[in-house]
């Protein structure tokens, strides 16, 4: 059994905005074992019920790729599959906005203040 004050403690950092990162590391720099800190956020996770799923079939290269970029981010491939699609999702919200600004900028190049003859 996970220690509760451990997992009150992830619980109200995560309220908090921090993510497991910046949780789990000043945990152990303060003598927390790894291995109760791997079992709190273990039981947090059984906790989470999940709104929707998706199945996605990967080519076994892509999966190394993404299990190797997981590693690095202390991330289950699950999380890091998840965080390639939400930072996905947010850089095309800033490239549409761009190509709303191009049309500004296309009408400012052939606009009569400019034109010079």
């Amino acid at each position: 059994m996970p220690n509760k004050q451990l997992i009150n403690f992830i619980k109200e950092a995560r309220k908090r905005d921090f993510d497991d990162f910046q949780i789990k590391e000043p945990l152990l720099k303060n003598g927390w074992p790894l291995d109760e800190i791997e079992k709190a956020f273990a039981s947090l996770k059984q906790q989470v019920k999940f709104k929707n799923k998706i199945t996605i079939y990967l080519d076994s290269d892509a999966l190394k790729i993404i299990d190797k970029r997981a590693k690095k981010n202390m991330f289950t491939i699950s999380e890091q599959i998840e965080d390639i699609l939400r930072r996905s999702a947010i850089n095309a919200r800033k490239i549409r906005r761009e190509e709303e600004k191009l049309d500004d900028l296309l009408v400012s190049l052939f606009s009569r203040k400019t034109y010079k003859k």
